[in-house]
């Protein structure tokens, strides 16, 4: 807040009235500085923050897509093996000796609380047009690959109700049965061929970003 006190003496002329008012002027203006300066390093210090919080996240998915990758390369592994033994099921009528169909699957999110928190506190809008698309394009693929995941889930969901009720998935099907969940299990490798292309394209990102962004850099524009 800026305070303006009328003057101690009597203005006599227009030369008095021309220095008081700029007396005045030059007050505000340097106040109005001093405030945006404060600003400034506010939302420097903010986005500071932020970056950092940022990069530590980002570095921590990365590792976790590594091993999202290798999880999602076994559960391909397992359904190309379901696929042989429901092949063998329908041509022959009964399961192969010693063989078992293995639906197995899981959801691994990627962290996205620094993200989240960024926009929340505002240090999104302070920081450089080009930095921000990187980490919005970052995050709205880790968006898609959770949504493919979510259907890769329901799509395992269903390729695991024929068994529902019995003892083990190695009980033995009709060939109708096996028909049917081989389609199912064929539509979820399908899925997994798409979530494993999905977290490839992000495990780039990352990478790319963490080589071009070391901890901390970057800052917000100045003040005005």
């Amino acid at each position: 807040m800026v305070d303006v006190h009328a003057p101690h003496a009597p203005i006599q002329g227009w030369r008095d009235l021309l220095v008081h008012l700029g007396t005045i002027t030059m007050g505000i203006l340097i106040a109005l500085f001093l405030e945006g300066c404060i600003e400034w390093l506010q939302h420097r210090q903010l986005v500071h923050e932020a970056q950092v919080s940022l990069h530590r996240e980002i570095a921590h998915n990365l590792q976790a897509i590594k091993r999202f990758t290798a999880n999602i390369h076994q559960r391909q592994k397992e359904l190309d093996s379901d696929i042989t033994v429901l092949r063998y099921l329908v041509k022959n009528g009964k399961m192969p000796e010693n063989k078992k169909v293995s639906i197995d699957y899981t959801i691994s999110t990627m962290d996205d609380v620094s993200w989240r928190t960024a926009q929340a506190t505002g240090a999104v809008s302070y920081m450089a047009y080009a930095e921000a698309g990187v980490y919005s394009d970052i995050y709205v693929s880790q968006d898609a690959l959770y949504a493919a995941e979510k259907d890769g889930a329901r799509d395992a969901i269903l390729s695991y109700a024929p068994f529902i009720g019995r003892h083990d998935t190695d009980s033995d099907l009709t060939p109708a049965q096996g028909a049917d969940v081989l389609q199912k299990i064929q539509i979820l490798a399908g899925e997994l061929k798409l979530i494993e292309s999905l977290a490839a394209t992000l495990e780039t990102q990352y990478q790319k970003y963490l080589g071009a962004q070391p901890p901390g850099a970057g800052a917000a524009t100045g003040p005005g």
